[in-house]
């Protein structure tokens, strides 16, 4: 018999003390455009390094895909699909990383790549590359993929090429992790622990709901969890789809949505408007961000959703301005009432949690925040932020090292000192959202915080779980701060307790941080001691990572709480 047998190409030899290079990036021709020249400048230091010690840095694509592409990276995983044909499953992998990326892109690649495995990143807020590599490593500790990071400002510094010499002669690089410790649920304060346990129980009698509209959102494969592992923490998706949302919105009249502009304006949210609907933000743009809010805590209410996720960007970007507005009120106590057919307010007085860009790790992180924070009479309204970056305070205000947390709108009005008169909204960049939309822009205020991780690593749900403090910085430093990231979005200035800048890049399996307010600093840890005891009673596995605001490891802290 004669078939037609497929042709399979034969991988290009490998030669010695040869890695190939390559770059996940955007799936937007625009934004990959424009971040070119910083990649570039990435991956010439990178080359600089790897022949320092006697190594050279191939490319496993070209530099310039066409003329109406004219960039490096990789850009489908259609294109990430036909760039690993030709790579040898056993060569030495380098994937640098300036920009944001969608790391499907190279997941179908990476997934069953046998030789060592180097992600880079440089130490820039400006795309992000650092978010962008933290997405890649969540995902590839998600998929169980081996793979070393290493990150730096200086290329040149002693540290970061050592580094790099140990991946080159070890095939994977250590780093300190010493600030994690496993959570000893018989040293939490009794009253917390039982709480905690309480309202698991609670879970286990009347699962949650989480309402995704769309899941897989920018190629963050670690957003996704596992249905099996989802129910296991006695939660169930609630699959809705991103088009219902837009029929939804063509429904809301535009009498509703004018009145939550007035309840807003009333309250001193400041907009800041134009008339080109290109490039900047339009009173059209925000009546139907507003719609959409109204449009989602209306299908969360008939779903019964204790928890919602929009994708944010892609699908709805094609069709309506942005969704950051909406999340960041519906992630606020405050908010415009949002009525049923019936005339009630739908969970007055009350958030709506969302997890932006429907990273369902958030969303059971947020609804385990909310149902603690409920109890224990605190306010709920916590977020998501990127690990954004982070530097030196300039200004003298404080010796300890500043985090910049950012996200595209997401943060309620809440965590602002001066509430919505505090808040501003800006159009978000047309290189990401030709239909506009604004954000939900602010500076968070000072105050005490308990930050979090949901993640994914050897088919078991984990959380990281910590303590920090936000802090003010004068307006000078947190304009240079704003301007060297994303200038519209919301920031927060933090200070980790307990954790090194690089323990933290060293350990966090994600691009994503959640962070919730607590009014002092013993009530922060009895709650951090709640929702440790909630989550390890759901079956996910808690770190304790860092110090409390005193100093003492977490878990001795939290023992000596009565």
């Amino acid at each position: 018999m004669t078939y037609a047998m497929p042709t399979i190409p034969a991988p290009k030899p490998l030669a010695p003390k040869t890695a190939l290079l390559l770059a996940s990036g955007d799936l937007r021709t625009a934004a990959n455009v424009i971040c070119w020249p910083a990649q570039q400048a990435l991956e010439a230091d990178t080359r600089r390094v790897f022949e320092s010690l006697g190594w050279k840095l191939e490319r496993a694509n070209p530099e310039r895909l066409s003329e109406t592409e004219p960039h490096g990276f990789i850009r489908s995983q259609a294109h990430g699909r036909e760039v690993f044909a030709g790579i040898h499953p056993e060569a030495p992998l380098v994937v640098a990383e300036a920009v944001w990326q969608y790391s499907h892109h190279v997941l179908v690649g990476l997934q069953h790549h046998r030789g060592p495995i180097l992600l880079v990143a440089n130490w820039s807020g400006q795309w992000p590359g650092l978010v962008g590599v933290l997405n890649l490593r969540g995902s590839l500790t998600k998929a169980g993929v081996n793979y070393s990071i290493v990150w730096g400002e200086n290329f040149d510094d002693d540290t970061f090429v050592r580094k790099v010499r140990q991946w080159t002669e070890a095939g994977r690089i250590e780093h300190d992790l010493s600030h994690v410790r496993e959570l000893d649920t018989s040293r939490l304060p009794a009253d917390e622990r039982k709480l905690g346990e309480a309202l698991a129980a609670e879970l286990r009698t009347r699962p949650a709901i989480l309402g995704v509209f769309d899941e897989g959102c920018m190629g963050m494969f670690n957003a996704i969890i596992p249905d099996r592992l989802l129910h296991g923490a006695h939660c169930f998706k609630e699959r809705l789809s991103q088009s219902a949302l837009f029929a939804a919105m063509r429904d809301v009249p535009d009498t509703e949505a004018d009145a939550a502009r007035k309840w807003l304006d009333d309250r001193g949210m400041r907009f800041v408007t134009g008339s080109d609907e290109a490039t900047e933000l339009t009173d059209a743009q925000i009546r139907e961000q507003l719609k959409m809010y109204i449009a989602a805590a209306r299908i969360a209410d008939d779903f019964g959703c204790d928890a919602i996720g929009i994708q944010y960007q892609q699908g709805l970007k094609d069709c309506c301005p942005a969704s950051d507005l909406a999340e960041g009120l519906l992630n606020c106590s405050d908010r415009p009432p949002v009525t049923r057919a019936d005339g009630s307010i739908i969970r007055d007085a009350e958030a709506i949690t969302h997890f932006n860009e429907v990273d369902e790790c958030a969303g059971l992180d947020g609804l385990i925040t909310h149902r603690v924070w409920r109890a224990m009479g605190l306010t709920p309204d916590n977020t998501l932020h990127d690990l954004r970056w982070g530097d030196a305070d300039r200004s003298g205000t404080t010796d300890e090292y500043v985090w910049v947390f950012e996200i595209s709108g997401a943060v309620p009005p809440s965590h602002f000192a001066e509430g919505y008169a505090g808040a501003s909204s800006e159009r978000q960049p047309p290189m990401y959202f030709h239909l506009g939309g604004g954000t939900v822009k602010g500076i968070s205020k000072s105050g005490e915080v308990v930050w979090s991780r949901v993640f994914v690593e050897h088919d078991k749900l984990h959380m990281d779980i910590g303590r920090c403090k936000a802090i003010d910085l004068p307006e000078s430093e947190t304009r240079g701060r704003s301007e060297a990231t994303t200038s519209q979005w919301p920031i927060m200035h933090a200070v980790l307790y307990g954790v090194s800048r690089d323990q933290m890049m060293a350990r966090h399996r994600a691009n994503h941080i959640q962070v919730v307010y607590a009014p002092d600093a013993e009530t922060a840890d009895r709650a951090l001691a709640a929702k440790a005891a909630m989550a390890r009673s759901l079956g996910i596995s808690v770190h304790l990572c860092g110090d409390n605001a005193e100093g003492m490891p977490l878990g001795e802290a939290l023992g000596r709480l009565s």
